[in-house]
């Protein structure tokens, strides 16, 4: 699966498991310091920066502007609109061959179009575990990112984006096996 495909589809999953939300905007995650509206506060900026980057914008001038609560009061819409516009300039960066400017360095919008695809994916899982959604996702979605993920997740450990293993044993389901590699228990229940 290409990248561009990849990153729609798990926005898409992403957005899937925010129409269940409900009135669950308090409930806790699998990740200890959000609550619902945290976690898909994060993810709404991240697709809020999306397009300013891929465009070949440095941090230094996105600045701020997607610091704080960005979801205001009707946070589906504002999450909607938002990764309508990341899906369109991952597409564009991606085809154009782009270099995006991360606060780690220089990368290309194609790898940094993984990070974003795997970013929605296990946050939707997050999403879904802590307000009792659908956890399975597209096995085609995840077989390509724990192809992608495999060479990276020492590294992503190292540099502090996701959290210690927390089972040394190997579970059988390749889904369980990403969510684990990420740090989530796949029996996570708030």
């Amino acid at each position: 699966m290409d990248v561009v495909n990849l990153h729609s589809r798990s926005v898409d999953e992403f957005l899937a498991r925010l129409d269940t939300v409900g009135d669950q905007w308090g409930a806790p995650t699998p990740c200890p310091s959000w609550d619902v509206r945290g976690l898909v506060n994060h993810i709404v900026a991240e697709d809020l920066w999306t397009p300013p980057l891929m465009a070949g914008g440095t941090i230094d001038e996105v600045g701020d502007r997607f610091d704080g609560d960005v979801l205001g009061d009707d946070p589906v819409a504002i999450a909607r609109a938002a990764a309508e516009a990341a899906v369109t300039a991952t597409a564009s960066a991606v085809v154009a061959g782009r270099t995006v400017h991360l606060s780690f360095g220089d990368t290309p919008a194609e790898e940094y179009a993984y990070q974003l695809a795997a970013d929605h994916v296990v946050h939707g899982w997050d999403l879904a575990a802590a307000t009792g959604g659908e956890r399975r996702f597209d096995p085609e979605l995840v077989e390509a990112l724990a192809a992608w993920f495999a060479d990276r997740e020492a590294l992503f450990r190292e540099a502090g984006a996701i959290g210690e293993r927390p089972s040394e044993e190997e579970p059988t389901d390749p889904q369980d096996r990403l969510i684990q590699a990420f740090g989530r228990r796949p029996d996570w229940s708030g």
